[in-house]
């Protein structure tokens, strides 16, 4: 698969199946974020890859209602960094542009490897970091679920989140969203 085939396959499949999360499947996805750009290479990005049923289960405390069909990811990626850990240019806050381009190549990586690495942003971040020991200063930036798309849809979806898991939502035109030499209404 390449990179393209890779951003065209990847979705963010609900009805998710378990699948066994190895060491170097946990290696291999860090990798891959670690390898991407950041501001004078400052790699502000930080993860936590919770696989231990135990605490996949004290993080379903973490989510926010309509995130249930999360018990039946297989590893939970906590992503999470802070601002001093990356570029200061003036008003600017960095680290959550390299920290996405980090979580991304990681998204992609999963993809490529017949995954679903589905991010989230419905959950108490301070739940998330009391659990998981992350410092207060640390913001957590999204939480990314692994697991298998599932042929089946599960009960855990609402009947909304079950239509959009039949066809990939429908995406912008190019005219609403790029634009060339200039900003234009």
């Amino acid at each position: 698969m390449n990179v393209f085939e890779a951003i065209e396959n990847r979705r963010a499949y609900r009805s998710l199946d378990p699948v066994e999360i190895t060491d170097e499947l946990i290696r291999d996805l860090a990798r891959s974020a670690g390898l991407a750009p950041s501001c004078f290479n400052s790699q502000p990005w930080r993860f936590v890859f919770v696989r231990d049923p135990e605490v996949l289960r004290e993080m379903h405390g973490a989510l926010s209602k309509g995130n249930e069909w999360i018990q039946d990811a297989s590893m939970i990626i906590a992503v999470f960094s802070r601002a001093e850990d990356d570029c200061q240019i003036r008003d600017r806050v960095y680290h959550q542009f390299d920290v996405g381009m980090a979580t991304a190549f990681l998204i992609l990586r999963a993809t490529e490897l017949g995954l679903v690495a589905h991010p989230v942003a419905g959950y108490s971040p301070r739940k998330v970091r009391a659990i998981l020991g992350i410092p207060k200063e640390m913001q957590v930036i999204t939480l990314v679920n692994v697991g298998v798309h599932s042929e089946t849809l599960h009960d855990k979806l609402t009947d909304q989140q079950k239509e959009v898991e039949k066809a990939r939502p429908e995406r912008l035109l190019f005219e609403k969203y790029a634009y060339i030499d200039k900003y234009s209404v």
